[in-house]
């Protein structure tokens, strides 16, 4: 029975050391994992629940010996001449019987093993053991895959959970909620495939991170262009902002930060190699590659590709654009269930009205008419101020690169005395910065420019 026991704490411990290997976990950290765990068993079976831990007269020893590695508690108890009143007091008969010099009142340390606790404490300590250890591991798999959220992962299709996908991502499962899918995908046991970490949770009811994984957002295109195209890569080439209806169209805007490469050709690639990869891998959607402009004419016109407009009519201040196509060009200007100027329209922060040649010279036929077409898709009249006597040009700030120069330019922000009376959430809402760039044109400005009080 002995050579049994002795078995079953080998094999326990050697289990506990291959749950570390297998998990990544720290082996010191187990180790006091275990130890908190039996020193509370050991507490609940000696009924001193209550006694501080500064007071702790309970160790956990892991010993080497010739036959592996063995636990024991050892507690250091009080001998007492009559019946010990808990765990901390021991008997002096009984105390002899392992210290045969012992005497009332010293302290002495006696060992016990883990496995000689009543079986009910013993089991206890076992879940106490796993369960402390499995949050150990729920904690390092969140904190690994809570620094990859926004990142591309690949997994395997493993199960339908009711419209959920689960993948297999190696070490846990992520999910794909349907409205994270790619309408029109299909996928068997086993097929391969990559999708973006979209949020990465802990849930108390869940005994691992919850994992959501996305390829219907706009965020998986933009790191499929990253990671296809080294000119966006490199920073060569900036994506100014995705616009996506899944499996039917995507708009991608790019910006060149040098004047010799052209965006649009990069992303295409030699015989449009790059582009076909990335349409592959969303199932053959359309993606349209819109070159950025600060006209806002220009960029509503690249905007609404694979239509060819005639002409283009913006309101800068109403946010409001007239598109005029040939009679042909209205149905690819206008897409399927009108995606193609849905998705233009989310570019470029533009109101768009699409409308025939034909339509145009009928609705604004009379004299009256044009003039007030004119009037409301004119440019405002130039505002005469001692621009040249005073103001100060945006390309004077350092750092101030032309992307942010011409996003600046085309929100009616033409020099450095405007753009310090505008605040950040102001500049935020402007088409194509948002909080982050907003953040960084004041720190520009902070650091450029000198304020003096008037008196």
């Amino acid at each position: 029975m002995a050579v049994k026991k002795k078995e079953v704490e080998v094999n326990l411990l050697e289990a506990i050391q291959q749950f570390c290997a297998d998990k990544s976990l720290d082996r010191e950290a187990v180790m006091g994992v275990i130890r908190d765990s039996l020193i509370t068993a050991y507490k609940k079976k000696s009924g001193i629940e209550t006694l501080e831990e500064e007071e702790n007269p309970i160790k956990v020893e892991f010993a080497s010996s010739g036959d592996g590695e063995n636990v024991v508690i050892v507690v250091s108890r009080k001998v007492v001449e009559s019946s010990p009143k808990n765990g901390l007091e021991i008997s002096l008969e009984d105390a002899q019987a392992v210290y045969p010099n012992a005497t009332v009142g010293e302290v002495l340390d006696f060992k016990e093993k883990p496995m000689e606790l009543s079986r009910i404490i013993s089991s206890q300590a076992k879940q106490m053991v796993f369960q402390r250890l499995r949050d150990m591991e729920k904690e390092l798999l969140y904190l690994e895959y809570k620094a990859k959220e926004g990142e591309l992962t690949h997994g395997y299709f493993q199960r339908w959970k009711k419209d959920a996908m689960s993948i297999d991502l190696g070490k846990v499962e992520g999910i794909m909620p349907k409205r994270e899918q790619n309408p029109g995908e299909k996928y068997h046991s086993g097929d391969r495939l990559k999708a973006i970490i979209q949020k990465v949770e802990l849930r108390p009811r869940e005994p691992i991170p919850v994992i959501t994984l996305s390829r219907a957002s706009a965020d998986f295109v933009r790191k499929l262009f990253e990671m296809e195209i080294p000119e966006i890569y490199d920073g060569l080439v900036e994506i100014v902002n995705v616009a996506r209806q899944p499996s039917i169209r995507t708009k991608v805007v790019v910006y060149a930060t040098r004047g010799d490469i052209d965006p649009v050709g990069a992303c295409v690639g030699m015989k449009g190699v790059r582009i076909q990869s990335i349409v592959r891998e969303l199932g053959n959607e359309r993606i349209d590659i819109v070159q950025y402009s600060s006209d806002p004419t220009e960029f509503i016109a690249n905007a609404i590709s694979p239509a060819k407009p005639y002409d283009v009519k913006a309101d800068s201040v109403g946010r409001e654009a007239m598109v005029i196509v040939p009679e042909e060009q209205l149905s690819l200007a206008i897409g399927i269930n009108g995606s193609n100027v849905k998705l233009a329209s989310q570019l470029t922060g533009f109101r768009i009205d699409i409308k025939t040649i034909a339509q145009y010279n009928e609705e604004f036929s009379s004299p009256e008419a044009r003039e007030r077409l004119d009037k409301l898709f004119s440019p405002p009249a130039p505002v005469v101020e001692e621009e040249d006597d005073g103001a100060t040009a945006l390309e004077d700030l350092p750092g101030l690169s032309a992307r942010l120069i011409g996003l600046l330019r085309s929100a009616g922000i033409n020099n450095v005395e405007t753009l310090i009376e505008i605040s950040q959430d102001d500049l935020a809402k402007l088409p194509g910065i948002g909080q982050t760039t907003a953040a960084q044109i004041l720190r520009i400005l902070a650091e450029s420019v000198e304020w003096v009080e008037e008196s």
